[in-house]
């Protein structure tokens, strides 16, 4: 018979989701359940395939957020997998480590917690008589500034081997360092497949041997976008290892580009928005599809969305409602209109129309001016000085990159202040 696992990590149990909260109550009050929805969906998966185990490797909880609902909940879906005959392997993360419920939970028979000293479990015995053992380390701190590889014992011979480990690898953008190791020292140890944690996207390091980060089972934000899943690992006869991903999540955050070019009517755009919309649902294939839209392209209408954002989301509103299970979070503007010799209004014997020559000015004369972007550059060091120095860096981390923001900020500005000035041109 051949051991089969479920690899997951990262589930951030009751995770509040604080960026939909703030911008739609509704949106959030509909997923706020996501995580545990998660949880259910590995079970069930779990039960479905009749697997042997499931590793959990690390940040099962979400931190000082959980509470002893969320262990109610965590026991009763642990005790559906006893009923089931599956055993839990669970190593903690530096999320689980900052939760106090931790320390309060008796688990059932089949869950087993891996320790702060490395330990080696006998999960099961193949067919061929050949042994598979389950290696995992916890931490009790929330920071692991070291690696975590040479407190592991050996390999078992004549065995096959899986070590669990919660680590950052040489570093992720937006996670924090921890447990730091190479895929070369994880290749070297020996062992036959290492089930990892931490990082939230999904990516398969080495196939031989088998070195899988599953990413997390639910995303939370956008920066988190995208199909979610675990991994389903079988353990075959001689010790070989197939891997296949199972998507989970019931909740899908992306972000999504559409283009305008060429768009001059305001039906014509919201039926190109509409498609867009139509076509994600049908690819998403999870019960909640929340978008992050991005206008681009060159428009006629580019003036008066920017001139009347609030319209503009209530139209779109209005399509996602259309579409069960679809949200619009956020709608980022970033269209140009066409050039000014074909925009409404120009005047063939001056060359341009009043809008059109405060544009030229604005963006030729003000904009690159040295005594404009001196004065810019003044005044967005006199803000980041009264900031705290970890608001601080979120504005760049180097002069070039605060250049950059500012120029950034001076075109949307210009383009807001023309978007006024042309509004009594027409009316959406």
């Amino acid at each position: 018979m051949a051991f089969r696992f479920i690899h997951t990590a990262d589930l951030h149990l009751d995770s509040p989701l604080r960026s939909l909260a703030l911008r739609n109550g509704e949106l959030a009050e509909h997923v706020r359940g996501a995580t545990r929805a998660a949880l259910t969906a590995i079970v069930d998966l779990c039960i479905a395939e009749a697997v042997d185990a499931l590793l959990i490797a690390g940040d099962l909880y979400d931190g000082s957020q959980t509470s002893m609902n969320t262990a109610l909940f965590l026991m009763g879906e642990m005790r559906r997998l006893e009923t089931a005959g599956v055993r839990v392997f669970v190593i903690r993360g530096n999320h689980d480590n900052q939760s106090a419920i931790r320390r309060e939970l008796t688990f059932p028979d089949n869950v087993h917690v891996f320790s702060n000293r490395a330990k080696s479990v006998k999960a099961a015995t193949l067919a061929d008589g050949r042994a598979v053992y389950i290696h995992g380390i916890g931490f009790d701190q929330p920071h692991a500034p070291d690696s975590l590889l040479p407190s592991f014992p050996g390999p078992q011979p004549e065995a096959v081997n899986i070590g669990m480990l919660h680590t950052s690898l040489a570093g992720a953008p937006g996670h924090d360092l921890y447990a730091p190791c190479s895929v070369t020292e994880l290749v070297a140890h020996g062992f036959d497949y290492w089930a990892l944690g931490h990082v939230h996207h999904r990516l398969v390091h080495s196939e031989r041997p088998l070195i899988v980060m599953p990413g997390m089972p639910q995303g939370r934000d956008i920066n988190e976008a995208g199909p979610k899943s675990v991994t389903l690992v079988t353990v075959g006869e001689g010790g070989d290892i197939r891997h296949d991903e199972r998507r989970i999540g019931s909740a899908v955050f992306e972000r999504a580009i559409v283009d305008l070019t060429g768009i001059s009517e305001w039906r014509a755009l919201l039926a190109r928005i509409g498609d867009d919309l139509a076509r994600r649902v049908a690819a998403a294939g999870a019960q909640h599809l929340i978008l992050r839209l991005q206008l681009t392209g060159t428009t006629a209408l580019a003036y008066r969305l920017k001139r009347d954002p609030g319209f503009l989301t209530d139209e779109v509103t209005g399509l996602a409602n259309a579409l069960p299970g679809c949200w619009v979070e956020k709608i980022e503007i970033d269209c140009q209109a066409p050039d000014l010799a074909t925009t409404p209004g120009h005047d063939a014997a001056t060359g341009l129309d009043p809008a059109a020559e405060l544009s030229v000015l604005i963006h030729r004369d003000v904009l690159g001016a040295h005594g404009f972007r001196q004065q810019a550059a003044d005044l967005m060091a006199e803000l980041l000085g009264q900031l705290p120095r970890e608001l601080r860096e979120t504005f760049g981390t180097d002069e070039a990159a605060v250049e950059a923001l500012l120029a950034e900020i001076a075109r949307d500005g210009s383009d807001e202040v023309l978007a006024h000035v042309r509004a009594g041109e027409g009316d959406l």
